[in-house]
């Protein structure tokens, strides 16, 4: 079990999603920037779908392995942070998020993920993060490089994208031993 947690980082509460936070969470699941990028397991763009979304974060807590965060800013969720399949004896995980409309091109997927990065490494003793992102997805290959994440390949095919068509993703990763962003 993750005990949950807030984390205030870069002017943001990064927080567990709370069952109030349905309407953002609808709004994020069926965002066509989300569905565009996303995988053929993300949640159904509908209110079963961010209901199931909510309750599965608070089981990942739960069961150790996925930290998930509403991103907020003045008190509303404007976006999702989250570690995924979160490995102890291995001491990695993956990384994801989204940000709704309003809320982008002003740094706060860089921000939250910064954030969250930080209390891994400190907190969670993890040693290495690893980011995909779909080919083409010049967005989110913006948010890894800002957070220093290291482009280390390309995988053929690895992701199958939600209308279930095979899509190459960019890996990326950054380790506890990795220089800061900016140094």
């Amino acid at each position: 079990m993750l005990q949950p947690v807030e984390l205030e980082a870069y002017g943001l509460l990064l927080r567990p999603w709370e069952e109030s936070d349905l309407d953002a969470a609808l709004r994020g699941l069926s965002d066509p920037d989300f569905r565009r990028w996303n995988t053929a397991n993300s949640p159904t763009p509908d209110e079963g779908g961010a209901r199931r979304f909510i309750r599965s974060r608070a089981e990942g807590w739960e069961h150790g392995t996925t930290a998930s965060f509403a991103v907020t800013e003045g008190g509303t969720v404007i976006g999702q942070v989250g570690l995924g399949m979160i490995d102890f004896t291995m001491r990695n995980a993956r990384v994801g998020y989204w940000v709704l409309p309003e809320g982008r091109g002003r740094g706060i997927a860089s921000r939250a993920l910064e954030g969250a990065t930080r209390w891994a490494f400190r907190d969670l003793g993890l040693h290495r993060l690893e980011l995909g992102h779909a080919i083409g997805n010049d967005a989110s290959c913006g948010v890894a490089r800002r957070c220093a994440y290291a482009l280390e390949g390309l995988l053929r095919g690895a992701m199958i994208d939600i209308a279930g068509m095979p899509r190459d993703i960019h890996l990326h990763a950054r380790l506890v031993t990795d220089a800061l962003p900016g140094t």
